[in-house]
């Protein structure tokens, strides 16, 4: 086993800034309203202003829903949030008991990424060329650990033809959505899942099926009465970079601002959507901007370049907006906040984590020789831990991180051009 040293963060502030590669989308699939996989667009989506006292959970806050999970009777709290409500109707917020919410409980793995990789291949007729290939929310986790030390994270990774997938442990997942369920709630606060339901119905009231020329008045002003369905994604693949390693990444964006440029080459006017409770405290304050860490970290690794933050009330009325520049967010937070954390060392740290895996050559200290051949390896951060662990836990073979199609298709093409 070898392990990266997270402390003493000074190390990652010396001498030259890592290098940072512009995220270009190279290619995007859509789920659809049933989570079907497609190879186009039509899940993409506009955004347009949400009505300003609009009620997120429309009632929720006097009909009993903001029971914290540990008062439940127990029979009832296995229960998805779906499932719970139809259990409990005198609890159940208006628009909450017909939310389609989205069953991941199901290990999809890099599937539906590595399907549009071979599409793109297969079109361009060239390899996609990367260092690492994995999901934007797995990077998204390393680049915050500096200064995220109390959450954990899981991991597992393969080396296939010079390149690194990554996927998320879905059985650490499972766990940790499990253990945050049942955490005790502080008095008067909103259980976790009525808390996640607020952001989807914040993106339902924020969100048009076409620019606004071609979106009718009735739509956009029915929008609190539809439907919350969390099934339907656009999903951005981007090739980026950090340091000297070269990343594909793929990851869902919210909203269009304007319309896609012309050029290919031209950034996207991307939106992503937030919400967060008002700040009425320094407290609320100091939580909010340690919030915008991983608000920051998630639009910079997509080149999404403008976020859009609901603010709501603790009873989930949303009471106003704020748009920030992703770019300005480092700076503010150094400025004019507490500065809590510092978006150059999590450039920094990262880049050095990726060198160590990556460039094992170089001789640098840390994760150097790691991820070498065959096999599969666990890249792991406990809970208050400073440091992370790479362990190898299969000698062989891939376990089910590449798919069989990607396997032969790759396997079939070759190394450098895809015939």
């Amino acid at each position: 086993m070898d392990h990266f040293d997270i402390q003493p963060l000074a190390r990652f502030v010396t001498g030259e800034r890592a290098s940072i590669r512009r995220p270009k989308e190279i290619a995007s699939f859509s789920y659809d309203d049933a989570h079907g996989f497609h190879l186009d667009e039509r899940s993409l989506r506009y955004y347009y202003p949400p009505t300003i006292g609009a009620d997120l959970s429309k009632g929720a806050a006097t009909s009993g829903a903001l029971l914290p999970h540990h008062f439940l009777p127990a029979v009832w709290r296995h229960l998805k949030p779906s499932s719970f409500w139809r259990h409990a109707p005198g609890l159940c917020p208006p628009g909450f008991d017909s939310f389609q919410q989205l069953d991941d409980t199901a290990d999809d793995h890099l599937d539906s990424l590595l399907k549009t990789i071979i599409d793109l291949e297969s079109r361009t007729g060239k390899k996609c060329q990367a260092d690492l290939v994995t999901w934007r929310g797995m990077m998204t986790k390393i680049m915050a650990t500096p200064f995220d030390l109390f959450n954990g994270f899981e991991m597992n990774a393969t080396r296939f033809q010079d390149t690194i997938f990554i996927e998320e442990n879905h059985a650490h997942k499972l766990e940790s959505r499990h253990a945050q369920h049942h955490q005790v709630s502080r008095a008067g606060t909103a259980s976790q899942d009525l808390m996640s339901y607020w952001g989807y119905k914040f993106e339902t009231l924020a969100l048009i099926p076409a620019t606004w020329a071609e979106t009718s008045r009735d739509y956009i002003e029915s929008r609190e009465d539809l439907v919350v369905n969390n099934h339907a994604q656009y999903c951005s693949l981007v090739r980026t970079g950090i340091g000297k390693s070269r990343l594909v990444l793929g990851g869902e964006v919210d909203a269009l601002w304007d319309a896609k440029p012309s050029r290919a080459d031209d950034p996207i006017n991307w939106v992503e959507l937030k919400t967060a409770a008002t700040p009425l405290s320094d407290r609320d304050v100091l939580k909010y901007e340690r919030k915008l860490l991983k608000f920051w970290i998630q639009s910079f690794l997509l080149g999404v370049p403008r976020i859009i933050v609901g603010f709501r009330s603790k009873n989930g009325i949303l009471q106003s907006l704020e748009e920030l520049e992703t770019s300005e967010i480092p700076r503010l937070v150094k400025q004019r906040g507490k500065g809590t954390w510092d978006g150059n060392t999590c450039i920094d740290f990262t880049a050095s984590f990726l060198d160590c895996v990556q460039w094992y050559a170089d001789g640098i200290e840390g994760l150097k020789s790691t991820i070498v051949g065959e096999g599969v390896w666990r890249i792991r951060k406990r809970e208050k831990a400073t440091v992370i662990e790479v362990l190898r836990i299969e000698a062989s073979g891939h376990a089910n991180i590449l798919s069989p199609d990607f396997l032969t298709w790759r396997s079939r093409s070759g190394q450098g051009q895809v015939s």
